[in-house]
């Protein structure tokens, strides 16, 4: 329904919809496969410790994206070492008894109930003791084998596995509930061997914050350290934007947008992947040409099979015009106005985006291993960094482009050495014809490198091996808005992206107070002067009131101007003496309409007149 209702260029939009669809299944698998990784690479040695732990111990982690990393963590602590695991977070867990209620609960898969009425002291303990002596219970009857002779019990213990009980938000527990529950498990510990691990977002330290050393000292610990989110969103980056796997590219705004929420909001990879997913279906939604937005083989296709419309809108591109414009008089002429031959010329011009793409990431590869060893990294320590320089303009016209290369010919002959070396690696699993060759000529400048002695002074081949460095940059690292028809391939609208993922939730309230229609499309609300309707909802109406008020309001002429309007809306006879009446029913509607106004946080109740309210937001949509 929204690639066919409102979409433009609707004709080809079942099609888009399938590819947009196909391409976001295989994003959706890389990335998945990535936060596999990501989340196992620190929980295998954790599960690996689980296994050979001392009874009671406890994790440090810091992650982002922490439920699924924690949910991916219970599953492979339930395939591979235990089936006794449960996870837990502060905001449930206020108190001792709500802390062993949720443990028990998702132990024993069940429902447990607990009093509502405060308890303390020996009367919570000896509660806390029956639920783990329960507990006790519980796992010995589902972990134990029918008809078989038992061992001794320190060796029946070690056999049997423990219990795992996952701590999400460490530093959000009410430390007193945390010390309690730690003594009273450290009494079981002999019949029920516990494992804690404790998500810490900040630093291990904090264990020794919440816990005295009398609890702390019956703990065995040992810190598991997982990646930054910064090192997961590099990785991500790589998989999914720093490759011509995918055809689907953003530009440097639509990236710079989705980085900097990362940065400066929320450190979440999800939803930096969520950006790029709503990217994705605004580009094939909005861009009817994104039909060649595909695999070479089947932008090819497509392109045959363009109706004169979508060549109509190839002729309007930006990037097409630029391209006509360089062209000779007679070839312009054919390519405004022969639809046969604008087809054959820009399936020339995919093939060329196409190349582009598999030589532009291996050069801008071998920039960033050579750049980001410089002091200061002036382009840069991150590729994402010097990916969005390129993205924007000729890096080769920046002034920080200028002061590596500078740097670069003051290099050491090893490190230089070194530093080509990688950029060769990098070459050397590239398929592009141009890239091959390149790697070609880098070899033989190592060559030359390891025979430099009299014949071949080191900074006549430094030079040489710099200036071949540039030829590249100059050759592959233009930006993409250079090329023509990179409008089928790359997302722009960076301020769509903005809109959605970094929302502004007040303009959005004010926008559905002061325009009702636009939210809910009843033909009744239509206004033209940006009035609101009589027949707006009641809020809409008290809310249209109050911004034509000063800083206090009165509450009975607010309510009777409500009440005028209503009467209005309802069609009542301006001149008879009923009209703009409050009654019971106005009076409660208005009474509801003004404490949400409250709730939303548009006016308060203030002492300085108990008849009126104060009002806290100045203008409106």
């Amino acid at each position: 329904d929204y690639f066919t209702d409102g979409c433009e260029g609707a004709e080809n939009s079942e099609v888009r919809f399938k590819l947009c669809q196909d391409l976001w299944d295989k994003i959706k698998a890389d990335t998945e496969v990535t936060c596999q990784i990501y989340s196992t690479c620190y929980t295998t040695g954790l599960i690996h410790f689980v296994c050979l732990a001392f009874p009671v111990s406890s994790v440090g982690v810091n992650v982002p994206d922490h439920d699924m990393t924690f949910q991916s963590l219970s599953e492979l602590l339930q395939q591979s070492v235990t089936p006794h695991v449960a996870s837990v977070q502060a905001k449930e867990c206020g108190a001792l008894k709500h802390l062993m209620k949720r443990v028990l609960e998702r132990l024993m898969d069940t429902v447990v109930t607990v009093d509502d009425e405060e308890e303390e002291g020996e009367e919570a303990d000896l509660k806390a003791l029956k639920v783990l002596s329960s507990l006790c219970v519980f796992r010995n009857s589902s972990t134990g084998t029918p008809g078989k002779k038992r061992s001794s019990p320190a060796k029946d213990e070690q056999q049997q596995p423990p219990v795992v009980i996952i701590f999400k938000d460490l530093e959000a527990f009410n430390p007193r509930v945390l010390q309690d529950f730690i003594l009273i498990c450290s009494r079981y510990i002999e019949r029920l061997p516990l494992m804690f691990i404790f998500g810490i977002a900040t630093a291990p330290s904090t264990i020794q914050h919440m816990l005295p050393h009398s609890v702390s000292s019956l703990l065995c610990i040992e810190l598991f350290q997982s990646l930054s989110c910064t090192q997961h969103l590099a990785t991500v980056i790589d998989k999914l934007i720093l490759t011509p796997k995918f055809p689907f590219k953003l530009n440097g705004k639509a990236m710079q947008v989705l980085i900097s929420i990362f940065l400066y909001h929320d450190f979440s990879v999800r939803n930096f992947i969520k950006g790029i997913q709503l990217a994705l279906l605004e580009h094939f939604h909005s861009q009817p040409l994104s039909v060649l937005c595909c695999r070479k083989k089947e932008a090819l296709l497509h392109m045959t099979q363009l109706s004169h419309r979508d060549v109509e809108r190839i002729r309007q591109l930006l990037s097409f015009k630029r391209y006509v414009e360089k062209q000779e008089q007679q070839e312009q002429v054919n390519l405004l106005k022969d639809d046969n031959h604008l087809k054959e010329v820009c399936q020339r011009l995919i093939k060329d985006l196409n190349k582009y793409h598999k030589n532009y990431y291996p050069v801008l590869r071998c920039l960033h291993t050579l750049t980001s060893s410089l002091p200061r990294y002036p382009l840069g320590k991150q590729i994402r960094e010097l990916h969005l320089i390129c993205l924007e303009k000729n890096v080769w016209e920046n002034e920080d482009y200028q002061t590596a290369m500078k740097l670069l010919r003051m290099l050491a002959k090893d490190e230089l050495i070194t530093l080509l070396q990688r950029c060769a690696e990098t070459l050397q699993s590239v398929k592009s014809k141009k890239m091959k060759n390149a790697l070609v000529q880098l070899e033989e400048l190592l060559t030359k490198f390891k025979q430099s002695k009299k014949l071949s002074p080191f900074e006549v081949l430094r030079n040489e091996a710099l200036d071949f460095i540039d030829g590249l940059v100059r050759s592959y690292l233009s930006p993409p808005e250079s090329q023509t028809l990179n409008e089928v391939c790359y997302y722009s609208s960076s301020a769509t992206v903005r809109r959605h993922l970094n929302a502004t939730p007040r303009t959005s309230i004010q926008a559905a107070l002061s325009s009702p229609y636009y939210y809910l499309q009843n033909d009744n609300l239509k206004t033209e002067d940006g009035s609101v309707s009589n027949a707006a909802p009641d809020i809409c109406i008290a809310y249209k009131l109050h911004l034509e008020c000063g800083r206090l309001i009165n509450l009975y002429d607010w309510l009777e101007a409500y009440a005028t309007v209503v009467s209005a809306a309802e069609g009542n006879d301006p001149d008879s003496d009923n009209f703009g009446k409050v009654d019971e029913v106005k009076h409660a509607r208005f009474i509801q309409a003004v404490s949400e106004l409250e709730f939303l946080g548009f006016i308060k109740s203030t002492k300085q007149k108990t008849d009126h309210v104060a009002r806290l937001t100045w203008g409106g949509c």
